[in-house]
C-alpha cells in the first residue's frame, strides 16, 4: 500500500465518551462477542490443517478493540470494547471463565496503548494493524502468565506467536479496517459522530483501499 494512503479517515477526536459512545461501543462488543462465540468452531477447524495452524485465525479475538476504535475515535474506546466482548464470551458460557476476561483486558490495553501513542489522530491502516498484532503480543503475556507456554521449545513458540501476531494485524487490523471504511460509505457512522470532507475525499479517491 502506498504511503499516501497512510492518512485515512482523519476526523479530529473530540475529547470525552457521551452515553452514545458507551451504548454504541457496547453494541459492537454485542456483536463482535457473538462472532467470538462461534469463532471458536472455525477456529478448531484449523488445527488439523498443519502445524499451528489454528493461530492464523486468532486474530478475530481482537477485532472488538480495533472496529470499535474506527467507529467512535475516542481514548477508552479499544479497552471498553475489547473487555466487553469478553463478557459476552462469558455470558455465553465459556470455559475460560475469569480468565477470559483478563485476556480481554491485557488485549485491549495492548490496541489502546498504540492508538494512545498515536494520540488517538491517526487511524490509517497501519495504526490499526500495529494494534492487532500489539493486542496479540498482549495475549502472549497472558498465555506466559498462566503458563501455557512452558513446555514450549524455543521454535515452537517463536513460530506460534508470529503467527498470532501475523493474525492480529491481519484480522484485527486490515480487515476490521476494511469492514469500517464499508460502513462509512453507507453513512452509517455519520450517526456515530461528523464526518469531515476529508472523509468524502478519502471516500473517492481509488487509491484508496
Amino acid at each position: 500500500m502506498q504511503s499516501s494512503t497512510q492518512e485515512k479517515l482523519n476526523t479530529p477526536v473530540r475529547k470525552g465518551l457521551r452515553l452514545s459512545d458507551i451504548l454504541v461501543t457496547v453494541l459492537v462488543s454485542l456483536v463482535i462477542g457473538v462472532v467470538y462465540h462461534f469463532w471458536g468452531s472455525v477456529y478448531n477447524l484449523f488445527k488439523p490443517l498443519f502445524f499451528e495452524a489454528d493461530e492464523l485465525l486468532y486474530g478475530m479475538w481482537f477485532a472488538a478493540a480495533t472496529l470499535a476504535f474506527l467507529l467512535i475515535r475516542k481514548p477508552g474506546v479499544a479497552l471498553v470494547a475489547e473487555l466487553a466482548a469478553a463478557h459476552v464470551e462469558v455470558l455465553f458460557g465459556s470455559g475460560w471463565g475469569l480468565n477470559l476476561l483478563l485476556y480481554g483486558l491485557i488485549q485491549g490495553l495492548g490496541a489502546e496503548l498504540v492508538f494512545a501513542a498515536f494520540r488517538y489522530k491517526k487511524y490509517s491502516v497501519w495504526v490499526v494493524a500495529l494494534a492487532g498484532g500489539v493486542s496479540a503480543v498482549g495475549s502472549m503475556f497472558m498465555d506466559f502468565y498462566l503458563a501455557y507456554t512452558d513446555d514450549y521449545a524455543w521454535w515452537l513458540f517463536i513460530a506460534k506467536y508470529s503467527m498470532r501476531v501475523i493474525s492480529g494485524a491481519l484480522i484485527a487490523g486490515y480487515l476490521m479496517y476494511v469492514l469500517a471504511k464499508a460502513l462509512e460509505r453507507t453513512g452509517v457512522t455519520s450517526l456515530l459522530r461528523p464526518v469531515s470532507a476529508k472523509d468524502y475525499e478519502d471516500l473517492d479517491d481509488p487509491q484508496h483501499v
